[in-house]
């Protein structure tokens, strides 16, 4: 039987707070990429922030929502 060539490499264990982080991370990274699909469609993007959450213990983090305009559309709409 042929050995592939790659192999599974397991995450190391990381405690909670550095899970969360990564998890941040890798979020924020599908969600560059998606933004730069949507603006190769002729969309803009915009994330504008809509709260701050607190979390009790002097840590924050800011919730923002997209805000989405179609320039293919309003060029088209102006025509």
């Amino acid at each position: 039987m042929n050995k592939p060539d790659f192999e599974r490499v397991e995450r190391p264990d990381l405690d909670p707070r550095d899970r969360a982080i990564h998890r941040v991370a890798d979020a924020v990274h599908r969600l560059n990429e998606a933004i730069q699909r949507a603006v190769n469609e002729g969309v803009s993007v915009e994330l504008v922030r809509v709260s701050r959450h607190h979390g009790g213990n002097g840590s924050w983090g800011d919730q923002v929502v997209p805000t989405i305009r179609d320039s293919g559309r309003a060029a088209n709409d102006a025509a």
